[in-house]
């Protein structure tokens, strides 16, 4: 039984540390929903690919190829008379907007529909920050907002038993923060539910004869039955404090006002929304009356719940019109009411750009390398691009203008429908993933159009950037089926000239792409599809190639230095890093871009044969972890991480939270925080953990009992020392990450580092050089070595030794892995 499954059937009352996302995922088996369906999308894809997919025997599952597509699948559910949850993130909903609108007034008897649309009003992956809930309430759509992993857990009950009631569509919006924090979750009782009577499905129609019919239905039955629940909702909570001053809120505010009233202002009384559309305005109104001094309005988005009570005359004080705040954290809501703690020093050094990058070894980046290159001597003036994995070229210098999923070749047709000259000068560009989802519509209408040009499919064979969940042109699908879709027979269909290319042959990349732009100079429309297995897919036999160098052939030219696998000695020399991942045995990209021959494969070098393994201590199979007493445990803990994406900020959490639950905290409270950017290759990352009396998975300012910094320069970060108690620790990996492309001697000094954190507590440590010299080539056992130093500091070595093994055998428990774990946390355990 795998861990998913394991959830879904466990005894009601059992508890769980769980990410946002799997706690939902959970739900909706053990509420006895029948079906999930979706399009993959930051932040919402781990409820199918890490939770659902597993359990396909329990629930029937399944990814689409566009959310509009999911949406009408789910759809199609429900008139079947089961009841279906649509999964995607806010822009899917806009892509979805034709049948969302369409279903949304829809009156009669069918399985309930709930679309779960995660929000990321950052933006940390997000194209924009639109407030979808004006969308909602011209939609007449019930909506519900989560406000902690308990919530998430259960919301599918919530909202299904909604959804079947009022015959209505629903929305469940939970923040992109409870999406990707985990949490303590108690497991709930698990349902059934039987098919739903369906309506004649002649009844089931958009006609415009029975478009006006449920509209009416909706206005005199479905909005004042929804008015009146909401009003009576024991999920509409009114925290009571002093009556002096008042905050309105919703969602994952709800789990920052907790911790602020915690902190700061045990007196203030807090009206705690889950119901967002419709408002429960007389409870609102009751609520500002019962308020002797100010009532402020904290919400994400932009000024919803503001202006609807501004529009019912209340006065409450919220954003100011126009205000660029989308998004809230503990610190920003300290500020606005009035508690701003002390700031930290301000850095003499500014924090290093991190733009975030492709892999090292992507199929991608020669190609990149190509259009820059082709882009600096003046061939190409334009490269319209797309979302995805594709997207990040643009810090090459290779893409220009990206908008949405599968606008990049519409976009290049109108550029050159106006500046006709241009079509041998720029090129469309997208991945395989959004040629499926909506790009092949714009190869179609090029086609249609006759509109000749160059469109570039990059074909890496999964959703990548979502997390390598199965699309058309995968081997297979999430049901495991071999994949029947041919995504090169299929753009010829459409009437294009298809030239198919190895994303690892620089030649033919370069050859390929010339005569496509010379080809559209005579009228033609190519579509060129660059094919290369995404590096995370394929068998970890394939990470074994190793490359050389010749130093006398090595003119120091940097035309290798093109990934972030390659560092410059300090003659100029290439040296290859614990990133290099030999792409994935295929030609290495480096030793084509080298222009005098000197980069071979080491061919007498590989993992097994050119790394010397040492012997490490053995690893108990069993461990005795004793039981903590109520006194021996800290009543509260926290700590902020931060790091560079890549460097296994994730695995600090799982850790550090198994830790809390193995020392007795899941009487209390657990929450770990992948606050942003935990999906950017590269780019800066921070991750957050918290046991005991807390409430939220982000700090407010000056509470975190220490700080621990993967890359050197990440202290730089605005804010993140501010974090820290004033008798906290700074646990500080010596480890320095230059960016590709970066001037290294912009990188901050040692000296400009130290002076920022001189009277602080600081402990310096070299993990990387631990990790490498314990045999793990790729250094990915830093974080483990962190942890046995983290593990001697107050107050965290209240834990005994066993009680830190142990989550870390839990977390890894494969032989070879926890082996190395254990090695790696002891020696963490002699730094301090």
């Amino acid at each position: 039984m795998n861990p998913i499954e394991k959830l879904c059937k466990d005894e009601a009352g059992n508890a769980a540390v769980l990410q946002g996302n799997i706690a939902f995922a959970v739900g909706c088996v053990r509420a006895g929903i029948h079906a999930v369906d979706g399009y993959p999308g930051t932040p919402s894809s781990e409820v199918i690919d890490k939770g659902l997919s597993q359990v396909q025997d329990l629930i029937t599952v399944g990814w689409s190829v566009s959310e509009a597509v999911a949406a009408g699948v789910g759809h199609g559910h429900s008139l079947a008379g089961r009841d279906c949850v649509v999964t995607m993130k806010i822009p899917g909903l806009y892509q979805a907007g034709d049948i969302f609108t369409s279903v949304a007034t829809y009156t009669a008897d069918r399985g309930g529909l709930i679309f779960y649309v995660a929000s990321d009003y950052t933006p940390s992956s997000t194209q924009h920050v639109i407030d979808s809930r004006y969308l909602y309430k011209s939609c007449f759509v019930p909506v519900f907002e989560p406000r902690s992993h308990q919530e998430m857990h259960e919301s599918a009950l919530i909202a299904v038993e909604i959804a079947r009631k009022f015959n209505t569509p629903i929305v469940i919006q939970p923040s992109g923060v409870l999406c990707h924090s985990e949490g303590l979750v108690r497991m709930m009782e698990t349902t059934s539910r039987e098919p739903a009577q369906v309506s004649p499905l002649r009844e089931q129609n958009s006609l415009p004869v029975y478009a006006r019919a449920n509209y009416n239905k909706v206005m005199a039955e479905r909005m004042p039955g929804l008015l009146r629940m909401v009003e009576e909702s024991p999920l509409n909570v009114h925290i009571k404090g002093a009556g002096k001053r008042g905050v309105i809120t919703h969602g994952v505010n709800s789990m920052y006002m907790d911790e602020y009233k915690a902190l700061f202002d045990k007196d203030i009384d807090i009206l705690s929304l889950g119901f967002t559309n419709p408002l429960p305005m007389e409870k609102i109104r009751q609520f500002c009356e019962s308020i002797e001094g100010d009532v402020y309005v904290i919400e994400d988005g932009y000024r919803f719940i503001q202006e609807s009570c501004t529009a019912a005359g209340l006065t409450v004080i919220g954003k100011p019109e126009y205000s660029d705040v989308t998004e809230w954290t503990p610190a920003s809501i300290a500020v606005f009411l009035g508690n701003a703690p002390a700031a930290a020093p301000k850095p003499q050094a500014a924090p290093v750009p991190r733009p975030p990058m492709i892999c090292a070894g992507c199929p991608y980046r020669l190609f990149g390398e190509v259009v820059a290159r082709m882009r600096r001597k003046g061939e190409l003036e334009a490269v319209f691009g797309d979302i995805g994995c594709n997207t990040l070229l643009y810090f090459f210098g290779a893409l220009d203008t990206g908008l949405a999923m599968g606008a990049s070749e519409s976009k290049r047709t109108g550029y050159v429908l106006s500046k006709p000259e241009s079509v041998s000068k720029c090129i469309s560009l997208l991945g395989d993933g959004t040629e499926c989802h909506s790009g092949m519509d714009a190869t179609r209408n090029a086609v249609f159009r006759n509109v000749s040009g160059v469109k570039v499919v990059l074909d890496n064979e999964w959703t990548a950037m979502t997390g390598g969940q199965p699309g058309p042109t995968s081997p297979i699908n999430l049901a495991g089926d071999k994949n029947r879709f041919d995504l090169v027979g299929s753009l010829k269909a459409q009437g294009a000239e298809v030239e198919l290319i190895d994303a690892y042959d620089l030649k033919s990349i370069r050859k390929g792409l010339r005569a496509a732009l010379k080809a559209a100079e005579e009228g033609t429309f190519t579509t060129l599809v660059i094919r290369g297995t995404c590096i995370r897919k394929v068998p970890a036999g394939a990470y074994g190639q190793k490359v050389k160098v010749d130093a006398e052939k090595c003119v120091a030219c940097g035309a290798c230095n093109i990934c972030p696998g390659i560092v410059p000695d300090a003659n100029g020399i290439p040296q290859w890093n614990n990133l290099c991942t030999g792409c994935v045995s295929k030609k290495p990209s480096c030793l084509q871009m080298c222009p005098k021959g000197a980069i071979s494969i080491n061919t007498e070098c590989t993992v097994e044969g050119c790394v010397e393994k040492p012997e490490l201590p053995v690893a108990p199979e069993s461990i005795n972890v004793p039981v903590l007493t109520d006194e021996q445990r800290p009543a509260r803990l926290s700590l902020s991480i931060r790091g560079v994406g890549g460097q296994g900020n994730l695995f600090f959490g799982k850790a550090l939270a198994q830790m809390a639950f193995i020392a007795g905290y899941g009487e209390k409270n657990i929450l770990k925080g992948e606050t942003h950017g935990m999906a950017q290759m590269g780019g800066p990352v921070i991750s957050t953990f918290a046991c005991g009396d807390v409430y939220s998975t982000q700090f407010v300012p000056g509470s975190a009992d220490a700080l621990i910094v993967m890359e050197q320069s990440e202290i730089l970060r605005p804010g993140f020392l501010d974090m820290l108690r004033p008798d906290g620790t700074i646990l500080l990996s010596e480890t320095a990450i230059v960016p590709q492309g970066f001037d290294p001697e912009k990188y901050p000094s040692q000296d400009a580092i130290a002076g920022l954190l001189s009277g602080y507590n600081v402990v310096r440590i070299d993990v990387l050089k631990i990790a490498l010299a314990l045999g793990d080539e790729r250094g990915r056992c830093a974080n483990v070595v962190m942890l046995g130093a983290l593990s001697k500091l107050a107050p965290f070595d209240a834990f005994p030794v066993e009680v830190w093994l142990q989550a870390l055998k839990n977390v890894s428990p494969k032989p070879a892995i926890w082996t190395l774990n254990h090695a790696a946390f002891l020696q963490g355990r002699t730094l301090v």
